[in-house]
């Protein structure tokens, strides 16, 4: 019952979030650089707090209660870095492959992303579709390749947003009572609202190259299953006894700062250059701490 209910909340956040956000990139067929760095900059600031004033208190407070050892910080702290350095290294190496292939990406580019569509490598998905390999064979290889490439990019994003999420919800006493309080549900409301900009990146290219408006809308929406996955992950490794609850807990705050300080933090400010969206971060951050304490 549990874990069907992980997915029922995860599932509304990551699919039914995205794909809300394709439909709309499907009716406006573009999107707003300043209200998307906004609402980037905002999701990130609650995120931010609760990842730092609730998930990473979390083991302190089971420490404080003697039900954990009093190194328990130096766990939690290792976890955050072994979780942020993972997903680092994993989103470097799928830039480092693919950027060299993007015209746009120079020298003069700045050395992160600066739009929605190179965050999840929807531009290097367009690069091939627009390429002209004498090949015909060839030519749907490389554009299988780089739409597997996009995918793993979305993945990549997506699944830490799901770990927090289960890893929340693993650490909630009788979990059904409280499905729909506490840091869990939390996360998965202000996940979805922030897959919503997403998904209106993903949607806008592919009807842009012609692909039809409803297959569009479908394939952004499943975008969104890796958050799914990652709950489940999450929730299923905090499960097993206090300290693997204490390392999903700390791996999935990593993951998630990564996800604030290394992608949507620096994008906002870059779609928007301005001071606006580091106040929205701020105005967030404190909506954030409001929500963890009540």
């Amino acid at each position: 019952m549990e874990y069907l209910a992980i997915i029922v909340i995860t599932f509304i956040s990551g699919v039914i979030g995205t794909g809300l956000g394709g439909f709309v990139g499907a009716i406006l067929k573009r999107n707003s650089n300043k209200i998307v760095s906004l609402l980037l900059s905002f999701a990130a600031g609650i995120m931010l707090a609760v990842v730092c004033f609730d998930l990473m208190s979390e083991p302190i407070e089971m420490m404080r209660e003697g039900s954990m050892p009093k190194y328990t910080p130096v766990i939690v702290v290792a976890a955050v870095i072994v979780g942020y350095a993972v997903v680092y290294l994993l989103n470097y190496v799928i830039d480092k492959t693919t950027n060299k292939e993007v015209k746009h990406i120079d020298e003069s580019h700045p050395a992160t992303a600066d739009d929605l569509d190179e965050l999840i490598h929807a531009d290097h998905y367009e690069a091939h579709k627009s390429e002209k390999i004498g090949e015909n064979q060839n030519q749907k290889s490389h554009l299988f390749i780089a739409g597997l490439v996009m995918m793993i990019a979305i993945a990549l994003h997506n699944l830490p947003e799901g770990m927090v999420i289960g890893a929340s919800y693993a650490a909630t006493e009788n979990l059904i009572a409280n499905l729909f309080s506490g840091s869990g549900f939390i996360m998965a409301i202000v996940i979805g609202l922030h897959n919503v900009p997403e998904g209106m990146a993903v949607s806008v290219p592919l009807i842009s190259g012609g692909m039809s408006k409803p297959k569009a809308v479908l394939l952004t929406a499943l975008s969104g299953l890796p958050t799914v996955f990652g709950a489940l992950l999450g929730f299923a490794i905090g499960g097993i006894n206090k300290i693997m609850l204490v390392l999903s807990l700390g791996f999935a705050s990593g993951a998630m700062l990564y996800v604030v300080f290394g992608e949507l933090l620096p994008e906002s400010i870059l779609m928007w250059k301005s001071k606006l969206p580091t106040l929205s971060l701020f105005l967030g951050l404190l909506v954030g701490f409001l929500l963890v304490l009540f």
